[in-house]
C-alpha cells in the first residue's frame, strides 16, 4: 500500500494453516504489504483481509521500536487503549471480591463504549462533540484513579506531549487534569476565557414548569390558571405571569396544547433563590356570577369571576431537586377564598396558613405540576434541551432586567396592575359588580393591536376584561397585565379604563358608568414612572362615544396633572366624579426608553446648553441600567461636549467618562465591554480627544503626590485600559485625517505620560494609605495597556516603556507586604501579556523581572506569585524554543535564578520536613502546592539549558569553595526529589519526565566533580553525595519497570530508554575516575552499592557487580584482608534481601562475576571462600524471604528462619544477626502457640549469656542493662514458656540454676519463688495430663523446593491429637505444588535433580535413649511416658518383605521386617518442630521376634480398650469393643494366633532354631496373656453388651472356648499355667488412675480350675473413639474385620488380600495417647458398687487372707489387686475433634510401614486410628499353682476386708463365668514381685484433719475425677502395705 495502514481485528481468527496468525479482536496489526487479497502483517503469518478494518495511521520513531498511531481523534485512541487495560483489571476486581468497583467500573466502561461510538460517527455539532469528549475524559480520570492507574495530564480533554510544554505548564495539567471536567461546565469560566478578565459573572438560573392536570369536582366551566414567582418576604410579584386556559372537563382549551402547558421563568439570579420565593396559582373561572345560583345573571353572559388559589414553597422544591435538569412531580391544592374582599391578598393568607380565611373544596382537588432547575445561558440551555423547547414552551420573564443585561437584548414592556377603586353606589340599594376594560391607544385614536398580555402561554389581545367582584364598591383586583407596546408608538399612546357595572337581572347588561385614563410619555420626554397612580375618574352612561379622544385627553388625568393645568374650561366635556378614585401602577422594562430626566437633558444637551456642567455633575447619579442602554448615545454626547469646548467641558467630560468606563467593569454590565469596544473602533469620531485625555490624565498623576483624597484619581487608574483605547484610537483618527501630523508632539506627551507613571509608582507610599490605593489601582491596569501602545510604537519601544515603569518600582525592602503582592501580579500579568511573547521585547523585560524574583526568592516573599510567574517564563520560553533560538535568555535565567531557585528549595523541603516531624502540619509557606511549583520551576530551567549553559554555568564559579556549594545544593536538592513524594504516585509522566532531566543534568555536572575535587583537591562531601545521589536514583519505585505492564514498559523504553542503565554506567565511570581515593568508601559505599545491585535489571548488576571486587581489592591492599567489606556487606544483604530485593538471577551473577575477577588476584582463596559464603547466604535469606510472605504456613516460616540463624551461627559467626533471627524464630513461635520451641529458641540466647555484670547495650527490645540482669529475665521467660508448653522437666533444671544464683547472692525472696516454682512444676507432672504427640517422617524432593528442604528428609513433631492423614494434608496445603510420593522407598536421582516438588510423608515411632528412661517399674506411667518421647534423636519403621523363597503353607515363618532407625540432628523437641534425619540406620527383624512383636502390641491395645469400657469411658457405645473382640478372637478361631504356633512352635522349627528357645517361650506366654485379656474383655462386653446384640456376644464366647482350648492343646505341658510377663505389655504413655477390674474367668485355665490366676492391674490412660469412624466400622463391620485384624489362616481370604494382611500382621500397634474425655465416677451410673462401698467404708488397714489351706474355687473368689494413682484435674481436657471421613481430594500418602492400612485408606488401622492414641497396661498375670516354691511372706501386709464387705454382688454371681475380685491368692502361688513405691495419698499436697480423710465419700477421693472409676483395693498384697 502506499502509505503506512494500521488495521483492527473485529473477528477472531484461528485456522489450522501452520503459516496463519492467531488473532483477537481488537487487537491491532500494522500491515506493511498486501498482496493476492491477503494482508503479510508485521508479525509472523497471514489471514484474510475480511477479519480486519482498516484504517489510516502514522509511523513514529521509526526502526525496530516504531510505533503506530491511528489517524483519528486522540481521545477515540485514548478511549481504546484504556479500555484495553481496564478489561484486564476489571477481571481481577472480580477475583480479588471488590464487588462494588466491579459493577461500577463495568458501567464506566459500557458508559465509554458507547461515548466512543457516538465520537467516532462523526454525526455530532461542535458543542456537542466537545460534550461527549468531557464526559470521556470524566470517566476515563475516574476509572484510572480507582484502578491506581496513571493519572493523564489533559489541555482541552486531549492527552499533552511533555516534550511541547514546559515542565511548569505540565505540572499544572497534573493538578488541574482531575477537575478539568467539572471547570469546562462552569459558565462563568468559559465566559472568562472568552474575555480574559477574571471579573466573575453571575450565573442565570430558569425553572422549568409543566402543567400535567386539574384535578377537581366542583367547577364545570371554563377557568384560566395564572402562575407567577412570588417573593413573600417583600411581598410582591417578580415574574410575568404564565396562562393556561382550561375548559370545563379540566383540559386545555386549546386541542393542540395537550401536553404542551409548559413555561419557562427565566433569568433567577442566584440571589433570587435565595429568596422567600413561592409558585403561586391563580384560578379564574369565566361562567355565572355565582357558581351554585342559575337565577344571577342569563347563561349567555360570561363573567371572569375568582375562583381558587394555590402556593408551593420554592424551598421545598430545592429540597427535592438536588441535581440540576432533575424533573420531579409536585401537588398544589387549590383553595378558595372565603370573602371575595380579601381576594387580592388570598396567596398570602395561604403562605401565612391565615385558615380562617381559605377553604378547600376538597382534599383531593388540586394542580399537578412538574419543575425542573437549569443554570446557564439561555442559548445554551436552547441547545442541551431542544426536546423542551419543541413543546410550544412559554418564555416567562422576570419583572425588570436580569443581573447580566445582554447588549442585544431588546425589551420595551409596561406592566400595568389594576390595584383598586372607590366608586358611588349610584342611589342603588346594593353595591356594584363592576368590570374594569382597558384599551391602549395611539394618538390617532385607534385601538392598538394585540397590544395586551395578560400572561405568556396565550397569544395578545386588543381589550382586557377584568374579573368581577360581586356587590363590592371598593373593588381590589391586584391583577396584573403587560403592554408590549412597539417603541415607536409609545410616544402618544395612552391607556383607557372603562366601568361598568354588570346587572345579574334576566338581561345580563353591562352598564358603562365611568372611565380614567393615562398616557404613557409624560411632556419632558419620560415615561409614566414605575410607581402607584391615582386616576381620576370621569362620569359617562352607555350611549357615550369615544370617537374624538382630544375630548378627553385635554382632561387632567390624575391630581399631578390637574396642578400643571391650572386653567380649565368650564364647559368640559365629562365631569369627573370627586367621590370615585381609580388605582393603577406601572413598571416600566425598556431598553429604548428611560424614566429618567437627567439623562434625557444630557442627551438634549443643545436645547439648554448653559446647564451642561450642572449636567455633567449629577451623571453619577443616573442608574447604570439607564446609562448602559444609551451608551453609545452617552458617548457621542461626551465627545461632542469637548469637541465643542475642550477648555470648559474637558475635565468634567474626563470625570464622566472614567465614570462610565469603570461602570462596565460591574459584572451587570460586564457583557457591555464588547458594545464599548466596538463603539470605539466603529463609531468613535473624537480625532482631538487625545490631546485633552492625556492631559487630563498626566494631571491626575502628579496630583497624586499632594491631594490627601485620591479617590478620583483611583477611578482614573482603575480606567487607565479604555482611557488608553480612546487615546489611541482618536490619534489614530487624527494622524489618518493628517497624514500623520504632530507624531512627535503625541511621541513626547506619551513620553510624559509614562514619566508620570513612572513617578507615581516611585513614591514612598508607606505613610499613606490612599497612596497605597492609588498605586495598587495603576499597577492592576498597567498590564492592560501595552496591547494599545504597540499600535501606536514598536514592540522595543512599548518593552522599553515598560521596563521603565517596572523598574521605577522599589524593591520588596522599601515596600508593605500588600503592594508587594499587587507588584509581583502587575508583573506576572505582564509577563502573561502578548508584548512578553515577542523575543525582542523579552529580551528588555526579562532582566527586570528577573531582578524582582530574586529578591523575592532571597527574602523569601510571596513564594507562590513567583512560582507561577517562574511558570509563565518558561512555559513561554519552551514555546519560542522550538521556533528560535532562546540561548541568552536562558543564560539570563542560569545567572540571576538557578542559585536562588536551589537555596528556595531546599528552604521549603526543610521547612515541610521540620514542620511535619514536629507538629504533623504544614505551614502556609511549606505546602507541597509550592513545592511542586518550585520542582517544576527548576526542572523547566535545566531542561531549557544545553552544554554551552552548563558549560558557562560551571566556568563562572570564582572558587572551588563556591562549585563545591553549588554541586552540594544540587545534589541535595536531586536527592530530596527521590526522597520526599514530591509527586504523588499515579504522576507517572512527571515523575518520568524528572527522572530524564536529573540524569542529563548528572551528566553535565560529573565532569566538573572529576576535574576539581580529584587528586590532591579531593573532596569526600561532594563526591560522597554524588554517589548517594546515583544510587537513590537508580532505585527510584517509578523506574522499576519490572513491575509495568507490557505496554507501559515498552512505552517507556521507547521514550526515554532504561535511565537506571545510563545512571549506573555515570555511577561505573565515576568510580574508576576516583583512582587512589577509593578506599575513602569502603566500606561506607558497600551497602548502598549492593542495593544498586538488588535492581532487578540485568544490565546494571553486569555494571555494578564488579565494583565489588575493586573494594575488596582494595581493602586487601590496605588492610590485608578484607574483613570490614565482609562484615559490611552481609549486614546489608540481610537486611535488603529481607526487604524484598533481589533473586537467584543476583545470587548467580554476584558469584559469577567476582569468582572470574578473582581467579586473577593473589587473595584467590580467601576471596573465593568469601564469594561463597556471601552466595550462600543469599539463598538462606532468599528462602528465609519467600517463606516469611504473609500467605505462607508457620512451618515454612520457621524452617527458613531456623536455617538462616544456623547459617550466622556456624558458618560466618555473625554474633549479632545470629541473635536477631533468634528472636524472630520465638515470635513466630509464640505466633503459633508453639511455647515449648520458643523457649528451646530463647535457651540459645541464654546459652550465650554469663553470669557476669558486665553491662549491656539496648539491643531489641532489651535495655540497657548488666549481663546477669539480662540472663535473669531471659530465664524467667523461658521458664513461662516451658510452662506453657507442659515441658515441666526441662524448666526444673533451669530452676535450680536460678536458685543457685539466688542462692549465691543471699536473695532469698527470689530462692523461695523459684523454689516454689520448681515444686508446682514437680506438682504439674504428676497431676495435669499432657497429650503425646505423633512424629512423622518427611522427604522433600525436587529442585523447586527452598534450600533449606531441597533434597533433605525430617522428622516432625506433630500437634496434638494430629493423626497422619490430618498431618498429610496439612503439609500439602503448606505446599500446594508438591506430589505426593506413594512409596516409603529412598527417591532416585531423576527424582532428586527434577523441576518439581516431591513430598514423601509417613508415620514414625520414637525410640527413647535407654540411659535416660527411669526403667523402675513402679514409676508412675506420667513420668515414664515423657522420656519415651522428649530428648528423642532417634526414630523407627518397618517395612515386611520375604526372605527367601516364601513359605506356601505359612507364610510367616518366612516374613521377615527391615527396621530403619532415624539418626537426627539434633533432638526433638528443640528450637523447631522438625529436625533434620543426619543418618539412617537398617536392621532387620527375624519373623518370630516380629510374631513377639504383634502379639505384644495387639495384648496393649486390647488392655487399653478394655480398661476404657471398664471405666465408662465410651457412654454406652459398645461396637468398637466388639469389633475389636470380635477381630481378635474371630481371627484366632479361624487361624490367628493359632498360625503363629504352626509357625513357631512346631518341633521341627523348635530343633532347627535351638537359638530361639527363649523367644518361643516369650512368644508361649504373650499369648496366654492375650487369651486372658480377651477373658476380662468378655467379661466387661457381657456387662455392657445391647440386648439385640447378644447373639454377637455369644457367638465370640462360643469362639473364646474353641480359641482357648486350642491354644491350651497346643502348649506343651512344662508351660501350661506358666505365663510370664511380657514388659512391653506394661508399657503406657501416660499415667492415669488404677481402679476396681472384674475379670470373668470362668474355667480359664481349661481342665485346670484349681490353677490360681494372680492379675495385678497397672495403670492405665484414657480415650475415647470419635462416635462417627466408630459407626462407620460398625455398619462395615462383616466387611472389615477380616482386614481390620491379623488372621493369618484364614480361608475366606484371597491371596492378592493375604499379602496386605501380612503387612498388616507385622506392622506394630499405633503409640497411644492420652484420652480427652471426661472421668466418670462408675457410681454416678446407678450401679451399686459393693467393691466402692467397701473401700469407702474400710477403717483398718487391709490384710491378705490367712487360710493358706483354702483353695480358691472354696473362697468363692479370686482376689486381685490394682495399685492406685491418683490425679487432681479440676480442668476437664478439650474433647478431641470429631474426624470428617470425607474423602480427601489430595493423592493418597501412603501410611507409615509401622501402620496398619485400615479399610478406610487411611493410614492407621482401625484401632490405631481410633482406639491408640491412649495406652493402658491391665495387670501382670501370675498364674500360680505350677511353681514348686512359694516366694516369701510378707509380714507387713494388712488385715482382709470383713467378708461382707467383698462378697461378690449377685449379678456376678448370676454370671456363667467365675468371678474374680481382687483379694489374696495363696502366697506360695504367687511369683516374686518387685517392689515399686508410689507416692501415698497421705503425702498428697492436700491436707486433711482425719488421717483416712481420702477414704471418705464426698471428700477428697470423689473430688477427683478419675479416682470415682478407680480405687485402691487394699487386699494383702506385700505392697499394699506402702499405699496407705
Amino acid at each position: 500500500s502506499n502509505g503506512p495502514t494500521e488495521e483492527k481485528l473485529i473477528c477472531n481468527f484461528r485456522s489450522p494453516i501452520c503459516q496463519a496468525l492467531v488473532l483477537e479482536i481488537g487487537e491491532t496489526v500494522q500491515i506493511l504489504e498486501k498482496s493476492e487479497g491477503k494482508i503479510s502483517p508485521v508479525s509472523y503469518g497471514i489471514f484474510p483481509v475480511s477479519y480486519v478494518h482498516l484504517k489510516k495511521s502514522t509511523v513514529t520513531n521509526r526502526g525496530l521500536c516504531e510505533t503506530v498511531v491511528p489517524l483519528e481523534d486522540p481521545i477515540i485512541t485514548e478511549t481504546t487503549s484504556t479500555l484495553q487495560e481496564w478489561g484486564v483489571l476489571w477481571k481481577q476486581l472480580y477475583v480479588k471480591h471488590k464487588v462494588d468497583l466491579f459493577h461500577k467500573l463495568r458501567h464506566v466502561m459500557n458508559e465509554l463504549i458507547d461515548l466512543r461510538r457516538q465520537l467516532i460517527q462523526g454525526h455530532l455539532a461542535q458543542d456537542q462533540t466537545r460534550e461527549i469528549k468531557r464526559h470521556i475524559t470524566v470517566r476515563l480520570d475516574w476509572g484510572n484513579e480507582h484502578l491506581g492507574l496513571d493519572l493523564v495530564p489533559r489541555k482541552e480533554f486531549e492527552m499533552v506531549d511533555p516534550d511541547q510544554i514546559s515542565v511548569s505548564e505540565l505540572y499544572k495539567l497534573h493538578v488541574s487534569s482531575r477537575h478539568c471536567g467539572q471547570q469546562s461546565t462552569n459558565q462563568g469560566d468559559s465566559i472568562r476565557q472568552r474575555h480574559g478578565d477574571g471579573c466573575r459573572v453571575p450565573v442565570s438560573h430558569h425553572l422549568f414548569i409543566n402543567l400535567k392536570s386539574f384535578t377537581y369536582n366542583s367547577i364545570s366551566e371554563d377557568a384560566d390558571v395564572f402562575f407567577s414567582l412570588y417573593d413573600s418576604r417583600e411581598a410582591k410579584q417578580i415574574s410575568e405571569k404564565f396562562m393556561v386556559k382550561l375548559n370545563k372537563n379540566g383540559g386545555p382549551k386549546n386541542p393542540e396544547k395537550v401536553d404542551r402547558l409548559c413555561a419557562l421563568f427565566t433569568d433567577l439570579s442566584s440571589k433570587d433563590l435565595k429568596r422567600d420565593l413561592y409558585i403561586v396559582a391563580h384560578v379564574i373561572r369565566t361562567g355565572r356570577m355565582l357558581l351554585n345560583d342559575s337565577k344571577k345573571g342569563p347563561p349567555h353572559v360570561q363573567y371572569r369571576r375568582p375562583y381558587g388559589c394555590a402556593v408551593l414553597a420554592m424551598s421545598d422544591v430545592f429540597h427535592t431537586i438536588t441535581d440540576l435538569k432533575e424533573e420531579k412531580d409536585f401537588v398544589l391544592k387549590v383553595y378558595t377564598c372565603n370573602n371575595e374582599n380579601e381576594w387580592y391578598q388570598v396567596h398570602e393568607n395561604i403562605i401565612r396558613k391565615s385558615n380562617t380565611k381559605y377553604s378547600a373544596p376538597s382534599t383531593n382537588y388540586g394542580l399537578i405540576i412538574s419543575l425542573q432547575l437549569l443554570r446557564g445561558e439561555l442559548e445554551q440551555i436552547r441547545r442541551e434541551n431542544q426536546a423542551v423547547f419543541n413543546r410550544a414552551l412559554a418564555l416567562t420573564r422576570k419583572l425588570g432586567f436580569p443581573d447580566v443585561i445582554l447588549p442585544g437584548d431588546t425589551r420595551n414592556d409596561l406592566y400595568l396592575t389594576l390595584e383598586r377603586g372607590e366608586f358611588e353606589r349610584g342611589g342603588k340599594s346594593v353595591q356594584k359588580n363592576i368590570e374594569v376594560t382597558l384599551y391602549v391607544l395611539y394618538a390617532d385614536g385607534d385601538t392598538l393591536k394585540d397590544c395586551i398580555s395578560l400572561g405568556s402561554g396565550e397569544p395578545n389581545t386588543s381589550e382586557y376584561r377584568s374579573f368581577v367582584l360581586y356587590h363590592n364598591n371598593s373593588p381590589r383586583w391586584s391583577e396584573m397585565v403587560k403592554l408590549p407596546i412597539p417603541i415607536d408608538r409609545f410616544r402618544g399612546s395612552h391607556l383607557r379604563f372603562e366601568f361598568r357595572h354588570c346587572s345579574t337581572k334576566d338581561k345580563g347588561e353591562k352598564k358603562l358608568f365611568g372611565f380614567a385614563f393615562t398616557p404613557l410619555m409624560r411632556e419632558d420626554g419620560t415615561t409614566l414612572s414605575d410607581e402607584s397612580h391615582e386616576l381620576y375618574v370621569y362620569k359617562c352612561d352607555e350611549n357615550a362615544t369615544f370617537s374624538n379622544q382630544g375630548l378627553y385627553l385635554s382632561l387632567p388625568c390624575c391630581k399631578e396633572d390637574f396642578n400643571s393645568c391650572p386653567n380649565l374650561p368650564a364647559n368640559l366635556p365629562f365631569q369627573r366624579s370627586p367621590k370615585e378614585t381609580f388605582w393603577v401602577s406601572t413598571i416600566l422594562c425598556s431598553t429604548k426608553l428611560t424614566q429618567n430626566v437627567d439623562l434625557l437633558a444630557l442627551l438634549n444637551w443643545k436645547a439648554h446648553p448653559d446647564r451642561v456642567l450642572d449636567i455633567l455633575g449629577r451623571l453619577r447619579q443616573i442608574s447604570g441600567e439607564e446609562i448602559v442602554k444609551f451608551l453609545r448615545d452617552v458617548l457621542d454626547t461626551l465627545f461632542c461636549l469637548l469637541d465643542d469646548n475642550t477648555d470648559k467641558y474637558g475635565p468634567l467630560v474626563f470625570q464622566s467618562l472614567v465614570f462610565i468606563i469603570n461602570l462596565l467593569r460591574d459584572s451587570r454590565f460586564y457583557h457591555f465591554r464588547p458594545v464599548m469596544d466596538s463603539y470605539i473602533q466603529n463609531h468613535f469620531a473624537g480625532a482631538l480627544a487625545y490631546k485633552e485625555l492625556v492631559r487630563c490624565l498626566k494631571w491626575y498623576m502628579d496630583r497624586s503626590a499632594e491631594v490627601v483624597r485620591q479617590d478620583h484619581i483611583q477611578e482614573a487608574m482603575r480606567a487607565l485600559e479604555y482611557l488608553f483605547k480612546f487615546i489611541v484610537q482618536s490619534r489614530i483618527l487624527y494622524s489618518r485625517a493628517t497624514c500623520g501630523m504632530e507624531e512627535e508632539q503625541f511621541r513626547a506627551s506619551i513620553q510624559e505620560l509614562f514619566q508620570s507613571i513612572r513617578f507615581v509608582l516611585s513614591l514612598d507610599s508607606r505613610s499613606s494609605e490612599n497612596l497605597v490605593f492609588t498605586q495598587a489601582a495603576l499597577l492592576n491596569s498597567f498590564p492592560d495597556i501595552f496591547d494599545e501602545l504597540l499600535q501606536m510604537f514598536t514592540v522595543q519601544e512599548v518593552a522599553e516603556y515598560v521596563r521603565g515603569t517596572l523598574g521605577s518600582m522599589p524593591s520588596t525592602v522599601d515596600i508593605g507586604q500588600s503592594m508587594d503582592v499587587v507588584k509581583l501580579q502587575s508583573i506576572a500579568r505582564t509577563v502573561e501579556s502578548r508584548l512578553f511573547f515577542f523575543p525582542e521585547s523579552r529580551s528588555i523585560l526579562l532582566p527586570v523581572v528577573l531582578h524582582h524574583i530574586h529578591l523575592h526568592l532571597r527574602q523569601q516573599r510571596e513564594l507562590l506569585i513567583c512560582s507561577g510567574i517562574l511558570g509563565s517564563i518558561f512555559s513561554i520560553i519552551k514555546t519560542s524554543s522550538m521556533e528560535s533560538s532562546v540561548q541568552e535568555e536562558v543564560e539570563m535565567m542560569v545567572e540571576s535564578l538557578l542559585d536562588v531557585l536551589l537555596q528556595t528549595l531546599l528552604s521549603i523541603m526543610s521547612k515541610s520536613h521540620s514542620v511535619e516531624t514536629s507538629r504533623g502540619q504544614r505551614c502556609p509557606q511549606c505546602t507541597a502546592e509550592i513545592t511542586g511549583e518550585y520542582v517544576s520551576c527548576l526542572l523547566s530551567l535545566l531542561r531549557q539549558m544545553t552544554e554551552i549553559h552548563f558549560h558557562h554555568l560551571l566556568n563562572n564559579f570564582h572558587s572551588k569553595e563556591e562549585l563545591k556549594e553549588f554541586l552540594l545544593k544540587i545534589f541535595c536538592v536531586f536527592r530530596n526529589l527521590m526522597k520526599l513524594t514530591i509527586f504523588p504516585r499515579d504522576w507517572s509522566v512527571m515523575r518520568l519526565l524528572t527522572s530524564h532531566i536529573i540524569v542529563v543534568t548528572t551528566q553535565f555536572l560529573s565532569p566538573a566533580l572529576h576535574k576539581n575535587f580529584s587528586d590532591a583537591d579531593f573532596d569526600f562531601k561532594v563526591w560522597n553525595s554524588f554517589f548517594s545521589l546515583t544510587v537513590l536514583y537508580i532505585n527510584q519505585p517509578s523506574l522499576q519497570l519490572e513491575s509495568l505492564g507490557p505496554a507501559k514498559r515498552k512505552k517507556v523504553l521507547d521514550k526515554y530508554g532504561d535511565m537506571r542503565v545510563m545512571m549506573a554506567y555515570e555511577l561505573f565511570s565515576m568510580w574508576q575516575k576516583l583512582g587512589d581515593n577509593k578506599p575513602h568508601f569502603i566500606p561506607g559505599m558497600m551497602g548502598p552499592f549492593l542495593g544498586v545491585t538488588l535492581v532487578p535489571q540485568t544490565e546494571v548488576r553486569n555494571i555494578m557487580i564488579p565494583i565489588f571486587h575493586d573494594m575488596m581489592d582494595w581493602e586487601q591492599r590496605k588492610n590485608g584482608n578484607f574483613k570490614q567489606v565482609e562484615a559490611e556487606l552481609m549486614d546489608k544483604l540481610d537486611s535488603m534481601v529481607s526487604d524484598g530485593k533481589g533473586d537467584d538471577n543476583h545470587r548467580e551473577l554476584f558469584s559469577l562475576f567476582l569468582l572470574e575477577k578473582i581467579e586473577q588476584e593473589t587473595w584467590r582463596e580467601t576471596g573465593i571462600s568469601f564469594v561463597t559464603s556471601v552466595t550462600r547466604l543469599v539463598e538462606r535469606i532468599l528462602d528465609y524471604r519467600d517463606c516469611m510472605k504473609g500467605d505462607e504456613m508457620e512451618n515454612k516460616k520457621i524452617g527458613g528462619s531456623v536455617n538462616l540463624m544456623n547459617f550466622y551461627k556456624s558458618e560466618v559467626n555473625k554474633e549479632d544477626m545470629y541473635i536477631r533471627y533468634i528472636h524472630k524464630l520465638c515470635d513466630l513461635h509464640l505466633q503459633a502457640e508453639d511455647f515449648t520451641e520458643a523457649a528451646f529458641t530463647l535457651l540459645l540466647y541464654w546459652e550465650l549469656l554469663q553470669w557476669e555484670d558486665r553491662p549491656l547495650r539496648d539491643f531489641l527490645h532489651y535495655p540497657c542493662q548488666s549481663e546477669w540482669q539480662r540472663k535473669e529475665n531471659l530465664s524467667r521467660k523461658i521458664l513461662h514458656y516451658f510452662n506453657k508448653g507442659k515441658c515441666w522437666e526441662y524448666g526444673i533444671s533451669l530452676c535450680r540454676e536460678l536458685a543457685f544464683q539466688y542462692e549465691t547472692l543471699y536473695d532469698y525472696q527470689s530462692l523461695s519463688w523459684i523454689r516454689k516454682m520448681e515444686a508446682a512444676y514437680y506438682d504439674n507432672i504428676i497431676e495435669q495430663q499432657r497429650i503425646e504427640p505423633e512424629f512423622f517422617r518427611m522427604g522433600f524432593y525436587g529442585r523447586k523446593f527452598p534450600f533449606f528442604l531441597r533434597n533433605k528428609e525430617f522428622v516432625c513433631r506433630g500437634y496434638d491429637y494430629e493423626r497422619l492423614e490430618d498431618f498429610q494434608q496439612r503439609m500439602l496445603g503448606e505446599f500446594p505444588q508438591a506430589i505426593a510420593m506413594q512409596h516409603p522407598n529412598i527417591p532416585d536421582d531423576t527424582i532428586l535433580q527434577s523441576d518439581a516438588q516431591y513430598l514423601q510423608i509417613y508415620a514414625v515411632t520414637p525410640v527413647s535413649d535407654i540411659s535416660d528412661v527411669p526403667q523402675l517399674e513402679r514409676v508412675p506411667e506420667r513420668i515414664k511416658s515423657f522420656y519415651r518421647i522428649n530428648n528423642v534423636s532417634r526414630f523407627h519403621y518397618d517395612r515386611p518383605f520375604h526372605k527367601g523363597p516364601k513359605d506356601r503353607e505359612n507364610e510367616f515363618r518366612s516374613l521377615w521386617i527391615e527396621r530403619t532407625t532415624l539418626i537426627l540432628l539434633r533432638p526433638l523437641p528443640g528450637i523447631s518442630r522438625w529436625a533434620e534425619v543426619e543418618r539412617r540406620e537398617v536392621v532387620e527383624v527375624s519373623p518370630l521376634e516380629n510374631a513377639i512383636y504383634v502379639v505384644e502390641n495387639k495384648t496393649q491395645e486390647l488392655r487399653t480398650l478394655i480398661s476404657q469400657y471398664q471405666h465408662r469411658q465410651h457412654h454406652g457405645n459398645i461396637n468398637p469393643l466388639s469389633m475389636c473382640l470380635n477381630g481378635v478372637i474371630d481371627a484366632a478361631v479361624n487361624g490367628g494366633i493359632a498360625r503363629y504356633q504352626e509357625a513357631f512352635f512346631d518341633k521341627d522349627y523348635i530343633s532347627s532354631h535351638p537359638e530361639d528357645t527363649e523367644r518361643i517361650s516369650h512368644l508361649k506366654d504373650l499369648m496366654q496373656e492375650q487369651v486372658h485379656i480377651l477373658g476380662v474383655g468378655l467379661a466387661v462386653h457381657e456387662k455392657l453388651v445391647h440386648p439385640e446384640m447378644r447373639p454377637l456376644h455369644k457367638k465370640l464366647v462360643d469362639q473364646f472356648h474353641m480359641m482357648r482350648t486350642g491354644l491350651h492343646h497346643g502348649l506343651p505341658l512344662n508351660l501350661q499355667g506358666s505365663i510370664r510377663h511380657s514388659s512391653s505389655s506394661l508399657s503406657s504413655h501416660t499415667s492415669s488412675e488404677a481402679g476396681n477390674l472384674v475379670i470373668m474367668t470362668d474355667g480359664l485355665m481349661g481342665e485346670h480350675p484349681e490353677e490360681a490366676l494372680h492379675m495385678q492391674a497397672a495403670k492405665f490412660c484414657t480415650f475415647m473413639t470419635t462416635n462417627i469412624f466408630v459407626s462407620y466400622l460398625f455398619a462395615n463391620r462383616n466387611r472389615l474385620l477380616a482386614r481390620l485384624f491379623f488372621c493369618p489362616g484364614s480361608p475366606s481370604l484371597p491371596d492378592k488380600a493375604k499379602h496386605n494382611r501380612e503387612v498388616m500382621i507385622l506392622l506394630p500397634s499405633h503409640r497411644e495417647r492420652a484420652n480427652n474425655s471426661m472421668y466418670y465416677n462408675m457410681a454416678e451410673n446407678g450401679q451399686n458398687n459393693h467393691m466402692q462401698r467397701a473401700l469407702l467404708q474400710q477403717v483398718s488397714p487391709c490384710k491378705p487372707c490367712t487360710d493358706v489351706h483354702m483353695t480358691l474355687p472354696e473362697k468363692g473368689h479370686f482376689l486381685m489387686h490394682c495399685d492406685a494413682f491418683h490425679q487432681q484435674n479440676s480442668d476437664p481436657p478439650p474433647a478431641l475433634p470429631v474426624r470428617s471421613l470425607r474423602k480427601s481430594p489430595l493423592h493418597p500418602i501412603p501410611g507409615s510401614p509401622t501402620s496398619p492400612q485400615s479399610a478406610l485408606g487411611g493410614s492407621n488401622s482401625t484401632l490405631s486410628g481410633s482406639a491408640s492414641s491412649g495406652v493402658s497396661s491391665l495387670s501382670e498375670s501370675n498364674f500360680g499353682g505350677q511353681y514348686p516354691d512359694p516366694g516369701p511372706i510378707r509380714n507387713d501386709a494388712l488385715e482382709p476386708l470383713p467378708s461382707h464387705l467383698w462378697s461378690p454382688p449377685d449379678e456376678y454371681m448370676a454370671s456363667p463365668y467365675m468371678h474374680i475380685h481382687y483379694g489374696g491368692g495363696e502366697i506360695d502361688s504367687m511369683d516374686p514381685v518387685r517392689p515399686f513405691h508410689y507416692r501415698s495419698p497421705a503425702s498428697h499436697p492436700h491436707n486433711h484433719p482425719h488421717p483416712h480423710a481420702h477414704a471418705h465419700p464426698g471428700q477428697h477421693w470423689n473430688r477427683l475425677p478419675a479416682l470415682s472409676a478407680l480405687k485402691c483395693s487394699l487386699t494383702s498384697h506385700p505392697d499394699c502395705g506402702e499405699l496407705m
